[in-house]
């Protein structure tokens, strides 16, 4: 008698679940833009747009914060430890939680970094040309006054970051409230101030460290809502950090689940019947569109700003003497900051003018011809 092996019965309550194709290329998209950063990493001023060749290694003419000149390693270590926990993390929760919408908006936080080169325009944010970036020369990061660096990767922690804490609170209030509070009737308002109240605090204590350690410079500013005016470290506190909830705030917004136990994307995902049959992928797709234009609305606020010229203060003196000037405006001739002056791309009509003045240095040397800032 021929016997014949029954297959084995699948154990009862396991699910195997496949990760969809477009996270799949996502992931794939992620290790090719690891390679091409291993690949093309740069470290100094080297294209010649911005290159100094008068100066000789980087000298520093400022003492950062403590009078460490090695914050540099600390930070680009912290982010490569930041990036290999957080990829742990997501792996780990994406197997116990697939298509969770916070892990999808911790996505769609990493991708709006493609924005960032316009966003250091826009605001006069000049990036320390030691930091490990990209090629000047590409087009798209060459749009960055000074280099782009890598650091941007981890994006997802900051503009994501204050949800956490807010909609902690959030809950605790609705739970000792009745039902007829302000935070139970108008949960989406009273997440959005938490969400500005915490980002503009987190916001300000993470940049003015990152500026004191010489990371970055805000080379010019409006004097007005600006912290240290003058100085290299002068931080425009009121415009930044109140422009960067803009983006903090909706990808708080959208990760909020109602009544319903649907969050904010996940319904309007619904309303674009395309994607019915891929409810995460446009879960997703909603929160980076949205993510994107708010991130548009930020630097937009700092191109008025640019245009109109208000930002009159530049951080003196130039720290960063192997790289040129950055002075689309000719701010910094004007406060006696010795060249040579670059005035960057971007410095026509998209700063509301026609190319960099033709501005002379004064001749007794100005503001900027001074010592540490």
């Amino acid at each position: 008698m021929t016997r014949t092996i029954a297959p084995a019965a699948a154990t009862p309550g396991v699910v195997r679940r496949r990760p969809p194709l477009w996270l799949l290329l996502i992931f794939a998209a992620l290790n090719v833009a690891l390679l091409a950063v291993l690949y093309n990493a740069r470290r100094g001023a080297v294209a010649g747009r911005i290159t100094n060749r008068e100066v000789v290694g980087a000298p520093r003419p400022v003492r950062f914060l403590f009078g460490k000149s090695d914050w540099i390693v600390f930070e680009e270590t912290q982010l490569a430890l930041t990036v290999v926990v957080v990829v742990a993390v997501m792996v780990v929760y994406w197997r116990r939680h697939p298509r969770h919408p916070v892990l999808l908006m911790l996505l769609a936080a990493t991708g709006i970094v493609w924005l960032d080169p316009v966003m250091n325009w826009a605001p006069y944010a000049v990036y320390n040309p030691q930091l490990t970036h990209w090629p000047e020369t590409w087009p798209l990061v060459s749009l960055a006054p000074t280099v782009e660096p890598f650091l941007v990767i981890g994006y997802l922690t900051f503009y994501a970051g204050p949800y956490f804490p807010a909609i902690w609170i959030l809950r605790r209030l609705q739970a000792r409230r009745p039902l007829t509070s302000f935070v139970s009737r108008h949960p989406l308002v009273t997440l959005s101030l938490m969400i500005f109240v915490i980002g503009f605090v987190y916001d300000a204590v993470l940049e003015i460290v990152c500026v004191r350690t010489g990371l970055y410079i805000y080379s010019q500013v409006i004097p007005f809502g600006s912290l240290w005016a003058g100085k290299y470290y002068q931080f425009p506190l009121l415009w930044e950090s109140s422009l960067v909830t803009l983006v903090m705030i909706p990808a708080g917004l959208l990760v909020y689940r109602d009544d319903t136990g649907r969050t904010k994307a996940e319904k309007l995902a619904l309303r674009l019947r395309v994607f019915a049959r891929r409810p995460a992928l446009g879960t997703f797709l909603v929160m980076f569109v949205i993510l994107n234009v708010a991130y548009l609305a930020y630097g937009a606020g700092f191109a008025i700003i640019r245009d109109t010229k208000s930002a009159t203060s530049v951080a003196c003196p130039w720290p960063y003497p192997e790289a040129k000037v950055y002075d689309p405006n000719g701010f910094y001739a004007k406060a006696g900051q010795p060249g040579p002056y670059f005035a960057g791309n971007w410095s026509g009509w998209e700063s509301g003018q026609s190319g960099r003045p033709d501005t002379s240095t004064p001749a007794s040397g100005g503001r900027c011809g001074g010592a540490d800032g």
